[in-house]
C-alpha cells in the first residue's frame, strides 16, 4: 500500500517535469520585448486598461518629453514582468523604442484592480525634418503575451539619431504601481 502513493508522487512529478520546456515566455532575463512565445499567466493586453498619460510633453525640438503609461488588471490574478514593445509610427514609417537598459525588471504579480506602470521618454523633433518621425501612433504590447493596442499620439515628431526610423527615446521596465 506504501508503494502506491510514492508511486503517484513520482509519475506526478515527472508529468510536471515533462511539461516544462526551453520555450517560456522569454522573460527570464527581463529583456524579450519581440517574443512570440506566450506565458499562460502573462497579463493580456486585452484584459487590462491602459492610461497613457498625462504626459510631461516636450515643448519645442530638441526638448525631452516622459509619458507615463499605467496599466491596470481587470481580469484574473496575472503576471508581468520585462519591457512592454513599443513602436511609433507615421503614415509612412515606424520605429521601434528601445528599451532603457538603466531600469530594472520585476516580476510583478496582479491581482484585479492593481496597477503596474512604465515611462516612455523621447526627444521632440523637427516638424518636416527628415531625421524627424512624424508620428501619429503608439503601440504598446505586454511582454509574454500576444496582442497589442493603438494609441493615438499627439505630442509632436520625434528625433531620429541617425533617420527618423532611429528615434531618440526609450521605454523602462514595467514597474509596481501605487501603493
Amino acid at each position: 500500500m506504501r508503494a502506491i502513493p510514492i508511486t503517484i508522487t513520482a509519475v506526478a512529478a515527472a508529468l510536471v517535469l515533462t511539461a516544462c520546456d526551453s520555450g517560456g515566455s522569454g522573460s527570464s532575463s527581463g529583456s524579450d520585448t519581440g517574443s512570440k512565445n506566450t506565458d499562460s499567466t502573462a497579463c493580456r493586453i486585452g484584459e487590462v486598461g491602459v492610461q497613457v498619460g498625462p504626459a510631461n510633453a516636450a515643448p519645442g525640438a530638441g526638448d525631452t518629453g516622459n509619458i507615463p503609461v499605467v496599466i491596470t488588471n481587470n481580469g484574473a490574478r496575472c503576471t508581468v514582468q520585462g519591457f512592454p514593445a513599443v513602436s511609433l509610427s507615421s503614415s509612412s514609417a515606424s520605429a521601434t523604442v528601445p528599451t532603457d537598459r538603466t531600469s530594472t525588471p520585476q516580476k510583478l504579480t496582479l491581482a484585479k484592480g492593481d496597477t503596474a506602470s512604465f515611462t516612455l521618454t523621447y526627444v521632440r523633433g523637427k516638424e518636416g525634418d527628415a531625421k524627424s518621425l512624424g508620428a501619429r501612433t503608439l503601440r504598446l504590447a505586454l511582454p509574454g503575451a500576444d496582442g497589442s493596442k493603438s494609441f493615438t499620439w499627439s505630442y509632436g515628431p520625434v528625433q531620429g539619431k541617425k533617420d527618423a526610423t532611429d528615434v531618440d527615446a526609450s521605454v523602462t521596465a514595467i514597474q509596481q504601481a501605487g501603493d
